[in-house]
């Protein structure tokens, strides 16, 4: 088998010819013959007996000539694509056999090759990277969520029911007079401005009081389901509980009973603590990913099809994985988000895009920087990978060829080399915080014993401030 000619016809695509002896096309027209004679009856001879030359002269001399070219065509075509120096991306396409005897075998083919890319600038790239610094407020925001946490619920019965409220209802909806499937209930549970219900039913509860029967009007959105969408409903209320949400004091013994630490202070330290290391891993991932980003839409290349719908074909495996981890399964989803497999795939093909432009950009920086992964590099993932896994070292080089290893460092160092030479700024904001920081302690102090007594005068004037914005607020349906 060799290579007869390989020309580019195309942007990315090469045509090949190659040509294979007669000897090796006889050596597999009898292989296909030995394969095929126990499926084959011939009067005079037990079946599976009849020989190659009888078969031939009653079903012609070519009658094995097409499973012999199967048996040679895989290795026939991947000899001639190394030979080419071709890296081919997609199956081979338009096959052409001008010649076929017992002299041997012409084939003509096209096959879609990685694409040559233009690369612009990858080193000094300049980027502004997000302030780590953590305000009094954030902190103050951690310890309210705490608080929230361990809030617990109080039956009231001494008012009217207001939003953040739980309220403990039964329910039942009408269409022009009729009763609708689904929609009644008995002591359902409903927080009051949590938009669970459809627009205008939540705020219709706000300041009845706990026994009361009332009706809520409403009108299904546009968007709901065929049967109710744009009607008018009259909802049968009964309300029988209202719960107020109480928040713990925020001391020294709440702090002991929620965390590893004893003072209000010492969490507080912690907690920024936390806050900026979170804030400086989040600060670096997306600095790195807008470095990548820059670097990935300065390529210049026509991209095969091909290339983009097998990252395509990862992100929908991996998108499947984490499905099947939280108990679902892609069939599934598609069918309660209402998309088809056409549309799904769609929305990662951005992403696949620029990944692979990403991926040829490594490739080409690799290359250009003569990036070389030494031995005690491949070493220490070896070790990573047996540590991760709990397997001895050599187990894991058996499970892992060093050739499939190599690219992953390379590519893992050639994003070090753009990211180490990117000219840093920090955020412009960053830099005024620390003039105020100074007067932070007491600033808190201040809102702590100022700000109190205003705050609760808005929310007791929240309920009439509801009222007045009904019908704009925009909530989702049941």
């Amino acid at each position: 088998m060799s290579l007869k000619a390989s020309n580019k016809v195309e942007t990315n695509v090469w045509e090949l010819e190659i040509s294979i002896d007669g000897e090796a096309f006889e050596k597999a027209v009898n292989e296909a013959y030995l394969k095929q004679r126990k499926n084959i009856t011939i009067h005079g001879f037990r079946k599976g007996k009849a020989p190659r030359s009888f078969i031939e002269k009653i079903y012609g001399e070519g009658v094995f000539y097409e499973d012999a070219l199967e048996i040679l065509y895989p290795d026939a075509v991947e000899e001639a694509i190394k030979e080419a120096g071709l890296e081919v991306v997609d199956t081979p396409f338009d096959l052409e056999v001008p010649e076929m005897g017992k002299d041997g075998v012409t084939l003509k083919l096209k096959v879609t090759v990685k694409p040559e890319i233009e690369l612009g600038e990858y080193k000094g790239l300049k980027v502004t990277k997000k302030s780590t610094k953590v305000s009094a407020d954030e902190v103050k925001a951690e310890l309210n969520r705490m608080l929230e946490q361990n809030a617990r619920f109080v039956t009231v019965e001494d008012r009217a029911a207001k939003n953040g409220d739980i309220t403990v209802i039964d329910f039942e909806g009408f269409v022009d007079g009729k009763a609708f499937e689904g929609g009644k209930a008995e002591s359902y549970e409903l927080t009051l401005g949590s938009n669970q219900f459809i627009p205008g039913f939540e705020d219709q509860i706000v300041g009845h009081k706990t026994g009361e029967s009332f009706d809520v009007n409403v009108t299904f959105p546009e968007d709901y389901n065929a049967d109710l969408a744009s009607k008018d409903a009259e909802f049968k209320i009964t309300l029988h509980e209202i719960k107020e949400k109480q928040l713990p004091t925020l001391d020294d013994e709440f702090v002991k009973d929620v965390s590893d630490k004893d003072t209000v202070d010492e969490l507080k330290k912690s907690i920024k603590a936390d806050l900026e290391k979170s804030k400086k891993a989040a600060a670096d991932d997306e600095m790195h990913n807008a470095l990548l980003d820059m670097v990935a839409d300065s390529v210049k290349a026509e991209i095969p099809q091909a290339m983009i719908e097998r990252k395509i074909d990862s992100a929908v495996d991996e998108f499947g994985y984490r499905l099947q981890a939280q108990g679902l399964d892609l069939k599934t989803y598609m069918k309660y988000t209402g998309m088809d497999n056409e549309k799904f795939r769609e929305g990662f093909k951005p992403g696949a895009e620029k990944q692979v432009k990403l991926d040829l950009a490594l490739e080409k920086i690799i290359k250009d920087e003569k990036i070389e992964v030494l031995e005690e590099e491949l070493e220490e993932e070896y070790k990573k990978f047996a540590e991760t896994y709990n397997m001895d070292v050599e187990a894991i080089k058996k499970a892992i060829p060093a050739e499939h290893l190599k690219p992953e460092i390379a590519s893992r160092k050639a994003v070090d080399l753009i990211v180490n030479s990117a000219v840093v700024t920090e955020e412009k904001a960053a830099a005024k915080k620390p003039a105020a920081k100074k007067t932070e302690k007491a600033a808190d102090e201040k809102k702590e014993t100022a700000k109190k007594p205003a705050a609760k005068k808005t929310t007791a004037k929240k309920p009439a401030a509801k009222k007045t914005t009904k019908k704009e607020t925009a909530e989702e349906s049941k």
